[in-house]
Formats: structure tokens, C-alpha cells, sequence
């Protein structure tokens, strides 16, 4: 590892040298996904920040347990629906076959981004005893209370020990002011004290049965739950997108605190959101898109598609933490720049260094090249900055480009300075952006072009070029079949 590693902490807000609790072990939580509808370009840009994470730590050599849940109950508010059962119910499925759909949808969709599947991907359905656990610790350590079949996490009480707001630097004062009239009416003794059981109304279909009613768990509990089961009461980060911040983390922090009597995560870190030229992207508003339809260009706001690892690519150009940008200049600007790395990467894996070809030394080319090198770690030592990392890998692409045509000799840099530029940039694009050649050639094409000139071949009697082509074919399992209407093939059937 070239330098240390240093991480902006949302809880400190400040950039710090990332130091794990137990290294070389690293425990990694990040809050899934809802699954009662498609996958948002959001959640990807989030999922496939952490997937770089993730990768990173390994890369350092750190053994990590990356933990991603799945909220198949809904996001339960005090006042809001379960839309997993509104879903069910506009499409006369049970609850569950929603569940199984979506999360089906949400893992192809990963899988397309190339992103790695997580250690553990815990539910919150399969862990409702751990969370009703949780609510009893809660109410027997005087941070939360029963009322009406409903037990609500007590924010005044939680207050005379702890800070409530510190992660979003919220006033307790303030927020109160903004929610007293809106929530005076509740069995809630504070408008800011949130859910951690709800008595269900007589039509809510997802419901379990407990001592203090029939009903289901606040949206919260489960990644207080689930984090600290599988990490540790103490752990290392526990990462989501900036609209989690508050509530969710907030009051995950204050789950944590009053039942562990510690918050959980020691580094807490947000993505930033998405906008779509230059204004915030949103449903609402008519310009957000589908994953799917930005691969497929089908969308007014589109010129065209644009493949999977070009998104993935355009997204990493951006830092985590900062806001990203979509728009068909900046998508077509991607594409090319992907298209220029992958041409590097191709070429950079074909090269190998000519044995006993060592010259004398271009000190001056082998320290730049080995300079880059560096930078490379130190941009994402940076905080993960994938932007800056990318930046120094086409530094590294001008340098093969210049072998390439001839303007530089693999003999000039040294096999070791060579071998260190190709295991650089091929573990920085795959390894750890994640970034993996794609090709829109068409086999068939490929395969037409071959047998017209095995048709050529024949016709010009130029019967040696004939078996060294028939030969090439049957290497990849085809063969040639010369018919009376002309000329085919086949599958070899061995």
C-alpha cells in the first residue's frame, strides 16, 4: 500500500486515516434496497460506489465482510404505507412474490453493472425476532415506550444521555419546531419519536403477531439489527446514499447507542445525488430514467443507448461524494473515453516482455511511468477518488499507445518498471473499478466474413488456404459444410 488510506467521515466531517477496529479484518454495511419496484439509477451509482470500496480494501489485502440488506417489508414510516403490500395488491400477488421479483430484478441488474455480490445479504423478514429483541432492550433501558399496540423510540430521554442529530448536525430544538403541528395529533409523547413497532391497521397484509400488537417494525430497526449481528456492536463503516442520512442513519445511530450503548459504525459515508443537466433527478419531474432504459436509449431524454461498463465508467468519473451529472454530451464523452481505456487494457494484456531483450535504461521514461503508477494508489487513497484514478490510468494509456507505435521499446522501461505498469493498470480497470472489456462484435458477422473467404479460397482452387481456414474453424468447434446451394456450417458434434 503506497501511503494511508484516508476516508471523509459524515459523523466527523472530516477526512480521516482509515484505521479498521481489528485489522486486517473490515466489516462493511450498506442499506439495500426496498424491493417493491425497479432498480433506480440512484441505488446503482450508490451500490456501485461500495462495490469499488469493497473492492479497494480487498486489493489492500484487508479480509472484509461486506453486508447489504434487503428491506422486504416496506418502508414503514409512522404515517406511511407499506408499499410492498400496496404492490401486492395492485398486482394480485402475495407480498412475498413482489419480494422475490424485485430482488430478482435488483441482482440482474447488479449483475449487468458487474458489481461483486455482497458476503451476506440479510432480509428484514428473516431477522423479525432479532429486531423485536432489540425493541425490548430499548424499552428496558428507558429509550422507548408502548402506546396504543405501537412502541416508539423516546427522543427526549434518549437526548439526556446522547446527541440525537449529531450524524446530520440537526438541533433537536429545531426539528421540533418544523414537526409539531404536522405530528401533534399522534400517540407519539414527542412529534420526532419515531416507529420501532406498529400496530397494523385492519387492511395492512404484512403483519406478525408480538406482545404489544399485531402488526410490523419500523423501517429503521432492521439495519440496527442486522449491522450489529453480523459486524459487531462496533464496527467499521455503514454507507448509503446521502437521502439516508436523516432519518434513517440518524436514527439508526440512536437504535445503536440506546440498546449497545455504542453507534455502531466508527466511519459513516453517503453518495451524493444524481441530476440530469444540471437539474435534480426525479420521477416527478419527468427525467428519470430506468438502468435499463439508458442501456436501451429508450427515453425521450435520450439520443441513444449506451452500454453497461460505458454507465459504469461514466459514473466513476465522478467522486462518490459529489454530484452526478447525466446528459447525452457527458454520456457520448464516456463512451469514448471507456472505448480509449479498454484499447489500453486490450493492448497492455497482449504485451509480453521479449525475453533477454533488456537495453540500456530511458531512466526518464521508467520514472514517469512508475510515477504514474503511484499516483494511481494515491487517488484512491484519496478517499476512494475514482476520478483522479481514472485520469492517471490514461496517463498509462499514452505510454502503451506509445509502444504501440513503435515510439517506445518495452526494452527501454525495463521488465520491471513493464511489469509493474501491466499489473497496475490491469488490477486499477478490473480488479478495482471494476471495468471489464466489452464488445459489440457481432460473431456471426465474424463468422461470414471467414467463410466468404473460404468461399474465395476455393473458387481460386487455393486449396492450402482452404484447410488452414477449415483447420482455424474446427479449433473453435465449427465446421464447414460445402452444400449444393452453397456454403454452410455446423456445430461440430464431437
Amino acid at each position: 500500500m503506497i501511503g494511508k488510506l484516508r476516508v471523509v467521515n459524515s459523523l466527523t466531517r472530516e477526512k480521516e486515516v482509515f484505521e479498521p477496529l481489528n485489522p486486517p479484518h473490515v466489516g462493511m454495511y450498506v442499506c439495500g434496497p426496498t424491493v417493491y419496484s425497479d432498480v433506480h439509477l440512484g441505488n446503482v451509482r450508490t451500490f456501485m460506489s461500495f462495490d469499488v470500496i469493497y473492492r479497494y480494501l480487498q486489493f489492500l489485502g484487508y479480509k472484509v465482510r461486506y453486508v447489504r440488506n434487503i428491506t422486504d417489508v416496506g418502508h414503514l414510516s409512522d404515517t406511511g404505507e407499506d408499499k410492498i403490500s400496496k404492490k401486492a395488491k395492485l398486482e394480485s400477488l402475495e407480498p412475498m412474490e413482489i419480494v422475490q421479483k424485485y430482488t430478482n430484478d435488483f441482482h440482474q441488474v447488479m449483475h449487468t453493472f458487474n458489481l461483486l455480490p455482497p458476503d451476506i445479504e440479510p432480509t428484514a423478514t428473516g431477522h423479525l425476532m432479532e429486531q423485536m429483541e432489540m425493541i425490548q432492550e430499548l424499552v428496558d433501558n428507558g429509550y422507548a415506550y408502548e402506546s396504543n399496540g405501537s412502541v416508539y423510540f423516546d427522543i427526549n430521554q434518549f437526548s439526556d444521555k446522547f446527541e440525537y442529530g449529531k450524524l446530520s448536525g440537526r438541533k433537536t430544538e429545531d426539528m421540533l419546531n418544523q414537526t409539531r403541528e404536522l405530528d401533534g395529533g399522534s400517540d407519539k409523547r414527542n412529534p420526532l419519536d419515531f416507529a420501532l413497532w406498529k400496530k397494523a391497521a385492519p387492511e395492512h397484509i404484512m403483519r406478525w403477531n408480538t406482545k404489544w400488537s399485531d402488526g410490523f417494525p419500523g423501517w429503521h430497526l432492521e439495519c440496527s439489527v442486522m449491522s450489529t449481528k453480523y459486524l459487531g456492536e462496533e464496527f467499521d463503516i455503514h454507507g448509503g446514499g446521502m437521502d439516508l442520512k436523516f432519518p434513517h442513519h440518524e436514527c439508526e445511530i440512536a437504535q445503536n447507542a440506546g440498546s449497545k450503548g455504542k453507534d455502531g459504525a466508527k466511519y459513516w459515508m453517503h453518495t451524493n445525488m444524481l441530476t440530469v443537466n444540471g437539474t435534480k433527478m426525479s420521477k416527478s419531474l419527468g427525467n428519470s430514467f430506468l438502468p435499463h432504459q439508458l442501456i436501451s436509449g429508450d427515453h425521450e431524454l435520450l439520443e441513444r443507448g449506451f452500454s453497461p461498463m460505458t454507465i459504469r465508467f461514466f459514473m466513476l468519473q465522478s467522486h462518490y461524494a459529489s454530484t452526478l451529472d447525466f446528459s447525452n454530451e457527458a454520456l457520448n464523452a464516456a463512451q469514448k473515453g471507456y472505448m480509449k481505456l479498454a484499447n489500453g487494457l486490450r493492448l497492455i494484456k497482449s504485451y509480453e516482455y521479449p525475453a533477454g531483450g533488456q537495453e540500456d535504461i530511458n531512466q526518464k521514461q521508467a520514472d514517469q511511468i512508475n510515477k504514474i503508477c503511484d499516483n494511481c494508489h494515491h487517488a484512491m487513497n484519496d478517499d476512494f477518488n475514482t476520478a483522479l484514478a481514472i485520469g492517471h490510468l490514461f496517463n498509462l494509456v499514452k505510454k502503451v499507445n506509445s509502444i504501440q507505435a513503435g515510439q517506445l521499446k518495452l526494452e527501454e522501461i525495463g521488465q520491471e518498471t513493464f511489469d509493474r505498469m501491466k499489473t497496475t493498470f490491469i488490477s486499477f480497470a478490473e480488479d478495482i473499478l471494476g471495468l471489464r472489456l466489452e464488445s459489440e462484435i457481432s460473431s456471426q458477422n465474424l463468422l461470414d466474413v471467414i467463410l466468404e473467404e473460404y468461399k474465395s479460397a476455393k473458387e481460386a482452387k487455393n486449396y492450402d488456404k482452404v484447410d488452414e481456414l477449415r483447420a482455424k474453424l474446427k479449433s473453435e468447434g465449427v465446421i464447414v459444410k460445402d452444400m449444393k446451394t452453397g456454403i454452410d456450417w455446423a456445430f461440430e458434434e464431437s
